[in-house]
């Protein structure tokens, strides 16, 4: 289920992205929910290197799955 949102854009960029929404028969929302799906990508790869570097400096531990599944319950 779609909900509406209200966003500001600088009249440049709504410009272009007119363009590009005439140019290639999208609309507006079309062109703007792809950009947002593919910043996702861009956006978990940017919390995997977060918590990699986390990892590295010692802010953060892994815990072993065995360790995991026994405190849940979970025989394996």
């Amino acid at each position: 289920m779609k909900q509406a949102i209200n966003i500001r854009l600088e009249k440049d960029m709504l410009k272009t992205l007119d363009e590009y929404a005439q140019e290639l028969d999208k609309t507006r929302t079309g062109l703007v929910e792809k950009a947002i799906d593919l910043y996702f990508d861009k956006l978990d790869e940017m919390v995997a290197d977060k918590r990699i570097d986390n990892f590295k400096s010692g802010k953060t531990t892994l815990v072993p799955l065995e360790e995991v599944f026994k405190k849940a319950g979970i025989s394996v």
